[in-house]
């Protein structure tokens, strides 16, 4: 049975070039980067290489402005809260969308339930998009930090970062972007696109689980979230995961070398995808912007049947994909991402998530569009709302 991999937007397989950067720092070059001796300095020039590469990637004006974290979530939650406890004398309001990842939305519900926060939730549009303008209106006063995702992470939706953060910077309010989606599959410029703050994560782009990055731009103030020593210029107390931060910054090199090559193949694969399921299956819709989207992400609602049970079919034919986040897949409820975007509850209980990578290939795609149809035809005529006949 052919094993296909279709859920890189939950996580990707690090490549053996990554791989191979990291193992020195597990056996040879061991040392607590914060030692004096001759194996801490070694660990300390890979952990200062690493930060120079990612300050690179993202176009950082300096190093410094990276901080490694442990992945994606903390860096979120080291954003909302320390930019909210850094501007508390300014006020407590708090900008972000109706479709955020959980890291954002239950951190920043959290935080109402704490009295640190006030939040205004954007409503988005049919495909997931927020306006420029939507953000402007929402400004007031006391608003101390705006939080748009980049790319999300079900849809695959891009947003229009760059004029949000325009509009953010004019209006003198922080601007922070989840771009755990987006970095190493599209270009992330932080200075050109006026971001102030943004999460990054290496497993979403061929690097080891348990590494991420934080941008804090020169001059933005963000308290310490985890205490204990003065690590990462005491912003993350704690001994830094060199081997994970060094494959964090060879991974992002890697993908930032090979983007225009990697966005364009992938792009091919999705968009002959999303043509063969069209054409083999009925009463589908495809999710999230038609363009404006991750070059690797296809979503669906296919109606009358539920998510779990194609899973589990598909899963029994080699096929690994998803219905949504993988933050919620213990979760029985429908993705708040496609209720948001005004999709039914019923339509979005038939949601089907499939992403590529690098090392997806078009057999791979051939096999899914072979195998997906005659087992959503099986699921339709099990269902008792599925019209017979139809």
């Amino acid at each position: 049975m052919q094993r296909v991999y279709l859920d890189n937007a939950a996580t990707t397989q690090v490549l053996p070039e990554v791989v191979e950067a990291m193992l020195p720092y597990y056996t040879t070059c061991y040392g607590n980067p914060s030692g004096f001796h001759s194996f801490s300095r070694e660990a300390h020039k890979g952990l200062d290489a690493a930060r120079r590469t990612v300050a690179s990637c993202l176009n950082a004006a300096d190093p410094s402005e990276i901080t490694f974290t442990g992945g994606g979530s903390e860096g979120d939650n080291m954003i909302l809260r320390g930019a909210a406890k850094a501007n508390r004398k300014k006020g407590k309001h708090i900008i972000t969308t109706a479709i955020e990842h959980h890291a954002i939305l239950h951190t920043l519900a959290a935080m109402e339930a704490e009295g640190v926060a006030e939040v205004t939730y954007l409503p988005v549009d049919a495909y997931g998009r927020v306006t420029p303008e939507q953000v402007k209106a929402a400004i007031r006063p006391d608003t101390v930090l705006v939080s748009v995702m980049f790319a999300n992470n079900e849809v695959g939706t891009i947003e229009p970062i760059a004029e949000i953060g325009a509009v953010c910077r004019e209006a003198g309010v922080l601007f922070h972007t989840d771009a755990v989606q987006a970095v190493g599959h599209v270009p992330v410029d932080v200075q050109a696109m006026h971001i102030d703050l943004l999460t990054l994560t290496a497993h979403k782009f061929h690097g080891p689980k348990g590494a991420g990055a934080i941008y804090v731009r020169k001059g933005v103030r963000l308290p310490a979230l985890i205490q204990g020593g003065a690590q990462e210029n005491k912003r993350r107390a704690g001994t830094e995961n060199i081997p994970g931060i060094v494959g964090l910054a060879r991974a992002l090199e890697i993908q930032t070398e090979r983007l225009a090559k990697n966005a364009e193949k992938m792009t091919a694969l999705r968009e002959k995808l999303i043509r063969g399921i069209f054409e083999r299956i009925p009463d589908v819709t495809l999710n999230g912007h038609r363009t404006e989207r991750l070059p690797n992400n296809v979503n669906f609602c296919l109606r009358y049947i539920e998510s779990e049970s194609v899973l589990l079919w598909l899963d029994l034919n080699g096929i690994a994909a998803s219905s949504g986040s993988a933050c919620t897949s213990g979760s029985l409820d429908p993705s708040h991402v496609l209720l948001a975007m005004g999709i039914s509850h019923e339509a979005a209980n038939g949601s089907l998530r499939l992403t590529l990578s690098e090392l997806t290939t078009e057999a791979e795609i051939d096999y899914v569009l072979e195998t997906l149809p005659p087992i959503v035809q099986r699921l339709r005529d099990m269902s008792p709302i599925y019209p017979k006949g139809a």
